[in-house]
């Protein structure tokens, strides 16, 4: 059996090729994957040919958020079976280094993490047509919902990590700066943990709507309303827990300058270095907090969210391309002013 594809050669040099796919073994399970999510680490492989110290030394295929259905299942696999519909997991700590065996799989030292160019040989990714993976990273999601909507779990379990590090939300005042397709997760998921406001800043209006529909309770443009949001930082601060998903300087400044003496700042953007106004972070006495992918749990967590749709992620998908058109697909999505989350879509 052969399967197509998506495969990044270098800079802005994606090449649709076939591979082989061979039978599953023991403990495996072959999928025809459905949909794929271009997530922000794809882009700046595809945009810029890595990120930070990570670096594209060889053609990898690209994907980590993704969607099938089982096709065959290997000997020993009986939670999954031919015809079920899953999202793909696509972490896999070792389970015997340090972290690991001290129950931290997030810090594994030997993580393997489908379509990363952190290790090399490079991790090759989700985003093909028919793919062999370990049976535990297929997880069942109902038919109520579609492939599309499941492969925004892994997305989901990102911030569903990054409530559970927050300490949680129900009824408390939430912040979320950044509206891309984390920002609005995390809204989604802070509203559905009972938060008495969920407020979502941006410099786009596009991705702002999107989060106005997935649970914000209001949402402001702090390019153009930035007088909107000066009333959060009147007195020492408005809101119990805020959720940095930009990563970028001056919202990171505006949450503390908005965060209540004793709150807590989830720093979920990453990437570079940032400039942050210390005096005030230790004069309010916050707590900043970092955190990194999932827990299987947060995985399963979000897949049973999406299964029930007490997160409704359809808002968020903005566009579906069919795998040959891969490269209008990444050219798209990273045009914030039109797109959230852009899925390839594969043969069935």
């Amino acid at each position: 059996m052969d399967t197509r594809v998506c495969r990044l050669l270098k800079q802005e040099d994606i090449r649709i090729e076939t591979l082989a796919v061979a039978e599953p073994g023991p403990g495996e399970v072959l999928l025809a994957v459905a949909a794929g999510g271009i997530c922000g680490s794809d882009l700046h492989y595809y945009q810029h040919g890595g990120f930070g110290p990570i670096v594209v030394k060889e053609p990898i295929i690209l994907g980590h958020e993704a969607s099938g259905r089982v096709l065959a299942v290997g000997a020993g696999v009986s939670h999954v079976a031919p015809g079920d519909l899953v999202a793909i997991n696509p972490s896999r700590p070792c389970g015997s280094c340090e972290y690991c065996e001290k129950g931290l799989p997030t810090h594994c030292l030997n993580m393997r993490f489908s379509g990363s160019a952190m290790r090399f040989p490079h991790e090759q990714g989700l985003f093909r047509d028919r793919i062999v993976v370990d049976a535990a990273q297929a997880v069942k999601v109902s038919r109520e919902v579609s492939l599309a909507e499941a492969a925004c779990s892994e997305p989901l379990a990102v911030c569903t990590h990054a409530h559970a590090m927050s300490g949680g939300t129900e009824g408390k005042r939430v912040l979320v700066t950044g509206s891309g397709p984390i920002g609005v997760l995390c809204a989604a998921i802070a509203a559905a943990n009972g938060a008495a406001e969920v407020v979502v800043t941006d410099l786009q209006d596009f991705p702002l709507s999107k989060a106005a529909e997935m649970g914000a309770t209001e949402v402001i443009n702090t390019g153009s309303q930035a007088d909107r949001f000066a009333r959060f930082t009147e007195g020492k601060g408005y809101f119990d827990v805020a959720f940095d998903c930009s990563a970028a300087s001056p919202a990171i400044a505006s949450a503390i300058a908005a965060l209540r003496p004793q709150g807590t700042l989830v720093q979920v953007g990453t990437g570079g270095s940032a400039t942050i106004p210390l005096s005030m972070l230790v004069g309010k006495e916050l707590s900043w907090q970092g955190t990194q992918r999932f827990l299987r749990e947060d995985f399963e967590a979000a897949a049973e969210a999406i299964s029930t749709r007490r997160v409704d992620v359809r808002p968020m998908i903005t566009g579906a391309y069919p795998l040959e058109e891969a490269d209008a697909a990444f050219k798209v999505a990273g045009d914030r002013s039109r797109a959230v989350k852009v899925h390839l879509t594969f043969a069935d």
